[in-house]
């Protein structure tokens, strides 16, 4: 049974239908068919359920403070349905302490016992979009409960779809490592895109270091340089823990100056436009820009925390004129304006002055997009290879891969 309080997502179910890039709507469908798929926006049918897991968003407010609304929201539907012998587990990404601070008491208003009428754990989402081999069978599954009995009901319940169990001692641990695997990812990351604004001041190619580096076996694990980051979790969830810190006396330097290196990107790349306008003596005021790829990450349709939204903005406010094409994302609004994408063919690549790639789609036609590109410019190194096969040399520092008049790019900023 899938409870949300969208109408709109409740009919989909409903219909058969998929609103999740992972899921296909025949898989809905087949299950709706059979009896085994449900939606409904009545909160008040949560008793029918043995087990109830909460997965609804952890946004950051204006302050960059953690928004846990929505977590409050949910836990007073289920405090006002709870009856005994159910299970519940929150599995929003969150600070240490929510499940203990937050749910439990709203639960234990009912008279019940946690560990004895009710279990109460915490078990972190791990998905991957678009991710065809790490799906959410074979991922391992890390779950902590607030007494043994509820870790015990956790993993029972888990375990019948769950390939490996990962139990940890206690919620808090649980929240924790959710809020480390990210921190990781984002760190590492800054690290990286630190490196590639390094190698751009070097004159250095930095995709040849990243890739020199890789072929170390041991004590090194490959991260690329980007454009910035995005989607719900990476940008996100190292604040939730700098915030639970703050609470503590305890500044996260790491995950500070980590989240201000990957905030840079985007002007980074903004950068690089004007270097390869500047290389033909273009300004960026009244220049068309095409960007290709505005989800956050290939081949899903997120645009969350998406860097192309900063990069963008930034262009337009220079004066140009900013257009965009992904094949996953028709259009969407943002706090200004509404967007709506163009049709990728010849005559938008070669009427634009910079074709921007800022996402690397796996349906993009990268031989076809640089070969039709007046001035490309790839912020994924994902035409590298088409660069080479084309005999053109790389910008010095690697992201500027082809210029308007000659197979050689122009030279960075």
């Amino acid at each position: 049974m899938g409870f949300d309080v969208s109408a709109k997502v409740v009919s989909s179910v409903k219909q058969g239908l998929s609103h999740i890039g992972d899921v296909d709507s025949q898989t809905v469908a087949d299950l709706r068919r059979t009896d085994r798929l449900d939606a409904t926006t009545d909160m008040t049918r949560l008793g029918e359920c043995d087990v109830v897991c909460l997965c609804v968003p952890t946004p950051l407010s204006k302050t960059r403070d953690p928004d846990i609304s929505y977590i409050i929201s949910a836990g007073n539907a289920v405090a006002d349905a709870l009856r005994p012998g159910q299970l519940i587990v929150l599995e929003s990404t969150t600070y240490p302490g929510t499940t203990r601070d937050v749910l439990l008491p709203l639960f234990s208003e009912s008279g019940l016992e946690v560990g004895r009428d009710f279990f109460l754990c915490f078990s972190p989402e791990r998905v991957d979009p678009g991710n065809e081999v790490w799906q959410t069978k074979n991922t391992p599954k890390v779950i902590g409960g607030i007494t043994d009995a509820c870790l015990e009901a956790g993993q029972a319940a888990y375990g019948r779809f769950i390939d490996q169990m990962v139990p940890v001692s206690s919620p808090e641990a649980a929240e924790l490592v959710k809020l480390l695997e990210n921190t990781f990812r984002a760190v590492n990351i800054a690290l990286v895109n630190e490196i590639a604004q390094i190698a751009d001041r070097l004159q250095v190619d930095v995709w040849e270091i990243v890739e020199a580096a890789a072929t170390k076996p041991f004590g090194f694990m490959k991260f690329t340089p980007g454009p910035g980051l995005g989607g719900h979790c990476i940008p996100v969830d190292p604040h939730y823990l700098s915030w639970k810190m703050r609470t503590l006396d305890y500044q996260t330097r790491f995950i500070e100056l980590a989240s201000e290196i990957n905030a840079e990107m985007p002007r980074f790349v903004v950068g690089k436009v004007r270097a390869a306008l500047n290389a033909v003596k273009k300004a960026v005021n009244g220049s068309r820009v095409l960007v290709l790829g505005v989800a956050y990450k290939p081949n899903v349709d997120d645009i969350r925390e998406s860097p192309s939204l900063e990069i963008m903005k930034e262009l337009e406010l220079d004066g140009a004129e900013v257009v965009f094409h992904d094949p996953y994302v028709a259009g969407f609004e943002d706090e200004e304006r509404s967007w709506t994408g163009v049709a990728l063919d010849q005559a938008a690549l070669e009427s634009a002055d910079v074709v921007l790639l800022v996402t690397d789609h796996s349906v993009f036609d990268l031989e076809w997009i640089f070969d039709h590109s007046r001035i490309l410019v790839d912020s994924r190194n994902a035409t590298s290879e088409v660069a080479r096969s084309r005999g053109a040399r790389r910008g010095s520092a690697g992201w500027i891969v082809k210029g308007a008049s000659s197979p050689t790019p122009v030279g960075t900023a």
